[in-house]
């Protein structure tokens, strides 16, 4: 068992749900195609190393992304997934990967929520430009 900050870590999972899981399911179709046709470098290829990178630092420390504020929680989050924590990570090319967490007394869960731009982030979010 790993230990965090003298307490014992538990069992930690990411599952990837909603609009995150299609995301993701595309940008691998994406970097796939991109693969077989000899490209090893592109925005896309950065992007799920990226991610795939993140999900490791998450499976190691699971409050890893910036905890958001509870009053800036979306409320699709809130209905869609009862989300009542909201951790954000910054990506490569300005995308943002939005996470929460759920534990009980053997694991935690990291739902990934969201992978998106920065342009849908400051809109689901609230955000505008100055």
């Amino acid at each position: 068992m790993k230990v965090y900050k003298g307490r014992i870590k538990k069992k930690i999972t990411i599952k990837l749900v909603g609009d995150a899981e299609k995301a993701f399911k595309d940008l691998n179709g994406i970097v796939g195609e991109q693969r077989s046709n000899g490209i090893t470098s592109s925005k896309d290829i950065t992007l799920l190393n990226a991610i795939n990178r993140i999900f490791d630092v998450i499976t190691n420390n699971p409050f890893y992304g910036e905890n958001a504020k509870k009053d800036l929680i979306p409320k699709e989050y809130r209905k869609k997934y009862d989300a009542d924590n909201l951790f954000i990570v910054d990506l490569p090319d300005y995308w943002r990967m939005i996470y929460t967490l759920e534990s009980d007394e053997i694991e935690i869960i990291a739902f990934v929520l969201d992978i998106i731009d920065h342009k849908d982030y400051n809109k689901k979010f609230g955000f505008r430009k100055r």
